[in-house]
């Protein structure tokens, strides 16, 4: 793996790595030559190491360069660096098809067809220039954000086919490949034209037509099993539609569009008239409509994963002396005849394998009768189940899991499903630890997260803020306070939430709380009140929100007279708003007055005067 900050080819920066297949590694990188971003495909370094199927990489990557297509990833530069074969192409910003489909769960008719015109386009002028690409699948169409279509991989998956279904690009795109892909027979542009109809039909749908436990089982249905109907799961996609999946997913080449022209035609008619039944098939000409496998191409397909016995058929086959492909030759075979010089082959190989077999279990027997251990058994338990360890996949994105996998030969169904604790994308568990040793084919099963759980925001109005505090952290919940004046609830009341109660969020989002401080109080200056009326002075109260409080009176001058001669709160002081104030008002002071005393002269008995 290269590491960030590189430079390949003296001019290619490498930033960062954007994904890993089964063969490669890709970098997005900055062209310091033509100041721009391109994406470096690297060639991983157990198939540097074959000098024939460099050969071959480097011959189809130099054609695959000369391809130039609005619908096509432009290829700019090929070349070695220490050892470092790379591909150096356009860098499209998007997502690739699969994980539009992921996302969308299942796309509409229009832009299905949209789609697949675009990707047909790109093929076509791939197979104008005598490629055909054997890897067509959503994983290698990319769209940019302007919603533009790309094909890409073109030239390493012929690079890598071969023609068999043994190539590590075949196995791993097992749910795309044609019958006669699987078969390891003859592959041509119809070949193209199978897996563009079975990506259409899970772009309708949101799944692949044809899926197993491991990948000998999902090729053996590639060959026998008929097409799941498209209208039965998803009535709305009209029937032109469904005849052009079914035409392009035949199982006999023959029976499919013999060119992409052809079909580009149909898709583009099925968008004017979808429920016109103008597509043209081909009628079976016996009566079988399942294809049976002999025992020896049961036998091919189950060994077809491992790679020792690939290089000596495959190899010996497809390269010439020089190790470039025959393709003039291959060209002008019958498919049939094909067939059965790959029967045959096959046929050879099995009786070879026989013989091998019984002369190692010959050898193995003399040691048993001399050492009188039971090392036979354990050996041919050892050939006849490969065994791979398992590697570690939790924390690891979908596409990190696939090519870990992939490299060996082990199968992976992806389950979702929510976690507080891992980030959205990552792998949670699998099904088979880290470490454990299983035989090859294996399906793995790994949980994907989907990110955090949602939680309802509980209704917390009216509560006390100690309570609603403790009410969300239950939930896993963070809070923001922010307190104000609302005299509609008491001191510390939860008087509003954002977001508001029955709101979904996520596990650990935050929620503010409005926090009741109760009335607003705010603080007055008294005014100077002497010398007014007792009406004055109220009304001069009441204007900055006091009130009059206790009136009494004291004697005073006659002009002070019903006037304020004294404020009990010294004026310009400062009080809450609502208090009152005590004010004493002058009153009249009373007049002196002479008290007379009426005297009366009376006589005593003894006739002497008294008072």
């Amino acid at each position: 793996m290269l590491k960030k900050g590189m430079f390949i080819g003296e001019r290619y920066e490498i930033l960062e790595l954007i994904g890993s297949g089964g063969m490669s590694d890709v970098y997005k990188a900055k062209c310091h030559k033509l100041n721009r971003f391109v994406a470096i495909k690297v060639l991983k370094k157990e198939f540097a190491q074959d000098k024939n199927f460099l050969m071959k990489f480097k011959v189809e990557a130099q054609s695959v360069a000369g391809l130039t297509h609005s619908n096509i990833v432009n290829v700019y530069d090929v070349g070695t660096d220490d050892g470092i074969n790379y591909i150096v192409m356009e860098y499209v910003e998007g997502i690739t098809l699969k994980r539009y489909i992921e996302k969308k769960k299942r796309l509409g008719v229009k832009e299905a067809v949209s789609i697949a015109i675009q990707v047909a386009q790109g093929i076509e002028a791939a197979h104008n220039n005598q490629i055909v690409h054997r890897d067509i699948k959503p994983q290698n169409i990319l769209i940019s954000r302007e919603g533009k279509v790309k094909v890409t991989d073109f030239g390493i998956a012929r690079a890598a086919s071969a023609n068999t279904v043994t190539s590590s690009a075949a196995m791993g795109s097992v749910h795309y490949i044609s019958p006669e892909q699987a078969r390891g027979g003859f592959v041509d542009e119809k070949s193209d034209i199978y897996s563009l109809g079975i990506t259409m039909f899970e772009m309708l749908t949101g799944h692949v037509p044809f899926d197993g436990d491991s990948t000998v089982t999902i090729a053996l249905r590639q060959i026998q099993d008929e097409l799941p109907s498209i209208r039965a799961e998803v009535p709305e996609v009209p029937m032109s539609v469904c005849r052009i999946i079914e035409k392009c997913t035949q199982k006999k080449p023959d029976r499919r569009y013999l060119k992409v022209s052809s079909l580009i035609a149909d898709l583009k008619k099925s968008l004017i008239s979808p429920d016109e039944d103008f597509v043209k098939i081909i009628p079976v000409n016996d009566n079988s409509s399942t294809v049976m496998l002999s025992d020896a191409e049961v036998t091919a397909i189950r060994n077809g994963s491992r790679e020792d016995s690939l290089k000596e058929s495959a190899l010996e086959d497809d390269l010439n002396d020089d190790g470039f492909e025959e393709d003039d030759e291959l060209n002008e075979v019958n498919p049939k005849l094909d067939k059965l010089i790959t029967i045959g082959s096959i046929a050879a190989g099995v009786v070879i394998l026989i013989i091998f077999i019984l002369l190692i279990v010959k050898f193995l027997g003399g040691l048993e009768s001399c050492s009188g251990s039971t090392s036979t058994e354990t050996t041919t338990q050892e050939v006849s189940a490969a065994q791979v360890e398992v590697p570690e996949l939790v924390g690891l994105s979908e596409d990190e899991i696939r090519a870990s996998l992939e490299n060996l030969a082990l199968g992976v169904k992806f389950t979702y499903e929510a976690s507080n604790d891992v980030e959205q994308g990552l792998a949670i568990s699998q099904s088979v630890g880290a470490g454990e040793m299983v035989d090859e084919n294996t399906t793995i099963e790994v949980a994907i997260s989907q990110g955090k759980e949602e939680v309802l925001v509980p209704d917390l109005i009216g509560k006390s803020k100690s309570d609603a505090i403790a009410q969300l952290t239950a939930l896993g919940l963070n809070n923001t306070v922010v307190t104000e004046y609302n005299a509609g609830y008491p001191l510390d009341t939860v008087y509003n939430t954002t977001p508001g109660a029955s709101e979904k969020v996520k596990y650990g989002d935050t929620i503010t709380l409005y926090v009741s401080r109760g009335a607003e109080v705010k603080s007055v200056e008294v005014p100077n009140l002497m010398g007014l009326t007792k009406t004055q002075a109220e009304n001069a109260l009441i204007s900055v929100g006091l009130t009059l409080g206790k009136v009494t009176y004291e004697e005073t001058t006659a002009a002070n007279i019903d006037k304020v001669i004294r404020q009990l709160t010294t004026a310009y002081s400062v009080l809450e708003q609502g208090s009152s104030v005590d004010v004493v008002l002058g009153k009249e002071t009373p007049t002196e007055t002479t008290t007379v005393t009426e005297t009366t002269t009376k006589k005593n008995d003894s006739g002497q005067a008294t008072q």
